[in-house]
């Protein structure tokens, strides 16, 4: 049937839906093949740029060793022990770092934008970012966390929970009242995120730990300098199982498009989807914040920029999403630990400055497509 389909489209000259179907599939296919490469092309990139230059060949040649025992030649002769160090225990847990982070929070945006309806949704939404920021202050400024029961994890396990306490504090208010919706979700999230932030400025005005201040202000603005082989297991683990799962719910995430009423007339109640999702959300975010403080307009900007080249539909913006935000945040970080000279910048600070004439730019090109492609 399809063939026959084919042979009249052909003899009278017009692309039939099954041609257009084909074509779709093609472009993504070479779409996330061309990412797929860039992406391996930035991260051999990410390892030979920084304060020390390591040849291309040599990171490469490092890596392959260290991860499959394969070497060309003596790898010891060809590679020196510091060089091999920078690469191997500094850069590369760094760059992968980056990728995950980038990857959780544009994946997180995209799934918060189409759980309530809002373009402008990031996972901060819903106090995150500023109940982390409560959580690490206290720790911080009043010294709860270095030592005792909470061992070494300290700063990453009060910000983890002052983040899982606002999300909760959000989904609760938004359903005091009668149903949840995404209006609702938004203005709970707007509410908690002034009270956090009240709370961690109060604690900082009447501190006088100049030290602990400036801490809390570098970590605030986000930093990758901390990463570890030891810290990525878990990071790596929760952000795979939320792509997996996310990957298999674009019908979902699609329909949640099209608003609760359509919804409805379709059988699917998406009250228990929109709860769970943003349960996922809330936690990846919680446990990237507290790995490596607070990074914006990641899950904002991006999101946005694949949604104005391939679409709205999820099946198509999912994959490109994941692929486009680590190939980003692994650049930005490069371009925040070379900025300055014998120095790094926070790379929150680069993210908004790349972000932010980024998307008024959109704005002015009324380039932001959401739901209607």
């Amino acid at each position: 049937m399809q063939q026959s389909i084919q042979k009249r489209g052909a003899v009278k000259g017009i692309s039939t839906p099954f041609d257009s179907l084909v074509t779709k599939r093609l472009v993504l296919a070479g779409t996330i093949v061309v990412l797929m490469i860039g992406l391996l092309f930035s991260i051999g990139m990410a390892l030979s740029i920084g304060q020390v230059s390591v040849p291309f060949a040599d990171s490469l040649r490092l890596v392959t060793y260290q991860a499959t025992g394969l070497s060309i030649g003596n790898i010891h002769e060809l590679v020196p022990v510091t060089t091999a160090d920078i690469v191997w225990n500094i850069r590369f847990p760094r760059v992968l770092l980056a990728m995950l982070v980038g990857i959780g929070l544009a994946l997180c945006g995209t799934v918060m934008q189409a759980s309530v309806q809002n373009p402008l949704a990031d996972p901060y939404l819903l106090g995150i970012s500023s109940g982390a920021s409560l959580g690490a202050t206290f720790s911080i400024m009043l010294g709860y966390g270095a030592t005792g029961i909470m061992g070494e994890l300290g700063v990453a396990f009060w910000a983890f929970s002052g983040a899982l306490v606002a999300s909760a504090m959000v989904l609760l208010l938004a359903n005091l009242g009668g149903k949840m919706s995404s209006v609702k979700l938004v203005l709970a999230g707007t509410v908690i995120n002034v009270l956090c932030n009240a709370f961690s400025n109060f604690i900082v005005y009447f501190s006088k730990n100049a030290e602990g201040i400036r801490s809390v202000a570098f970590w605030t603005m986000g930093s990758l300098a901390s990463a570890k082989w030891d810290t990525l297991p878990l990071l790596a683990a929760m952000v795979g199982l939320a792509v997996l799962f996310f990957l298999f719910q674009a019908r979902v995430l699609n329909t949640m498009m099209m608003g609760d009423e359509t919804a409805i007339t379709l059988g699917i109640s998406l009250n228990a989807y929109r709860r769970f999702y943003i349960l996922i959300a809330s936690v990846l975010t919680g446990v990237m914040v507290a790995t490596c403080g607070i990074i914006g307009f990641v899950g904002l900007i991006v999101p946005h920029l694949v949604r104005s080249m391939v679409g709205s539909d999820h099946k198509r913006l999912l994959p490109v999403v994941i692929l486009a935000s680590a190939i980003f945040l692994i650049w930005t970080d490069v371009l925040a630990r070379t900025v300055i000279p014998n120095g790094e910048m926070p790379i929150g600070i680069v993210t908004a400055i790349l972000g932010g004439p980024m998307f008024m730019y959109m704005l002015v090109k009324k380039n932001i497509g959401f739901g209607g492609k």
